[in-house]
């Protein structure tokens, strides 16, 4: 009998497609989410081993219910002026990725990515961890330096490539890099940051120093080699990070089922890997800020790292290169059954006699007028439309090697002398 005789009454194998749940034009319906009550979910010891909690990576660690009370162990207890602050840098960020988005749409830079409804992901982190812990940020997190006090102009500088670029025109607009506020450079290669934020967390325990790292990607790039790699040595060596996935549902076009989504949650990565993993209510700054803050407390006593999922929603388009109305029904984002981040805090304030409508207004036309301002400021150095001028030209030689090699100097002089000889 010949080695395939006996399979032809056999069905043909077959693959499956992920198809996303709806399409431009589709109504929406997100009954099918199982989103459990706040405050339901338990908050383990510090010190619990990783495989006792397993259910944490596959229920939603949520703090704020419908009525903007904090309930639960994960409450955080945070003082009303703290919160206050919270709020305000939240509405600042989103007042900044506003203004610099006109701004790209005016043709004064030539790129630009907002995170609005995902602002509680960065601004509750920078508050969560302390000022000297080194963060290595997808390009979403403008939020964590904003929170961090950083110059707005300094920030409108990168994205214009202008003279006051420190820089120098050299990355792509908002692909900051602040040392000085413990930010690492942005990559536009997805997930590189994974991997460079254990080694450097490995790095800080050879030390014998007391820092922690944490890191940020989306969903989609937890596909990516880095994010298996970063995530075996982090394992390994318990490294004391933190390793965030930001799952706000798309990644460009391609909806999270392409990432596995459909199979099982981000924080379920977690469980094969042996570390710590919590699926937290990415739209609720309290329960990012309380699953943050025992992370690191994690972290900084030698439990070794944790990875948290955020589940959130992308409320914009992936970059001010994308059109999401091609591929997405306009409703998902008015329908998110988990609010939006700034209207969450909002109502919780107000719910506790600490804010009211009228501030709110008054706090959003402050920053509105801040944001104005500082980009005034900064387009005085220059935009990107004003072309080649805004850098001396031998600097695209410099800040390459810690000495220029002689080639390179060659060259350099060669540059300048042809552009003599032009007239340039």
């Amino acid at each position: 009998m010949a080695q395939n005789e006996g399979r032809r009454n056999l069905r043909s194998l077959e693959l499956h497609v992920p198809e996303p749940k709806f399409r431009p034009g589709d109504s929406v319906d997100y009954s099918d989410l199982v989103i459990p009550p706040a405050g339901s979910a338990p908050r383990p010891d510090i010190d619990a081993r990783p495989d006792s909690f397993h259910e944490l990576a596959y229920s939603l660690v949520r703090v704020l219910d419908e009525k903007g009370n904090a309930v639960g162990p994960w409450a955080p207890r945070l003082a009303p002026d703290l919160l206050r602050e919270m709020l305000r840098n939240m509405a600042l960020t989103r007042a900044f990725d506003e203004r610099m988005f006109r701004a790209q749409r005016q043709g004064k830079t030539s790129f630009y990515m907002k995170c609005t409804g995902e602002e509680a992901v960065a601004v509750a982190a920078a508050y969560a961890l302390d000022r000297d812990d080194m963060c290595f940020p997808a390009y979403r997190q403008q939020g964590l330096l904003i929170s961090r006090g950083w110059s707005l102009v300094d920030m409108m500088n990168q994205i214009y490539s202008n003279k006051g670029d420190r820089l120098k025109g050299k990355q792509l607009p908002i692909m900051y890099s602040v040392k000085d506020a413990g930010f690492f450079s942005i990559s536009g290669n997805l997930t590189t940051q994974y991997p460079q934020a254990v080694g450097w967390a490995m790095a800080s325990a050879a030390k014998g120093d007391t820092r922690i790292a944490a890191t940020w990607c989306g969903e989609g790039s937890t596909a990516e080699g880095d994010f298996h790699s970063a995530c075996t040595f982090a394992s390994v060596y318990r490294a004391p990070v933190i390793l965030n996935v930001v799952n706000n549902q798309w990644a460009i076009s391609s909806f999270s089922g392409f990432a596995g989504a459909e199979s099982t949650t981000f924080a379920a990565r977690a469980v094969g890997y042996g570390i710590a993993g919590l699926r937290v209510d990415g739209n609720d700054i309290l329960a990012v800020y309380a699953a943050t803050e025992w992370a690191a407390e994690r972290a900084r006593t030698n439990q070794g790292p944790t990875l948290i999922e955020h589940f959130t929603y992308r409320a914009e388009g992936h970059s001010t290169s994308d059109d999401p109305s091609q591929y997405r029904s306009a409703d998902e984002s008015s329908e998110w059954p988990l609010g939006d981040p700034i209207a969450r805090l909002k109502q919780h304030l107000v719910a506790l006699g600490e804010w009211d409508e009228e501030r709110h207004a008054a706090m959003d036309l402050e920053l509105a007028e801040t944001v104005k301002a500082a980009a005034k400021e900064s387009e005085k150095n220059g935009i990107l439309g004003h072309g080649l001028n805004n850098h001396p030209f031998e600097s695209m030689f410099e800040d390459v090697f810690e000495e220029m090699p002689w080639h390179l100097r060659e060259q350099c002089a060669q540059m300048l002398e042809e552009q003599k000889a032009a007239g340039l």
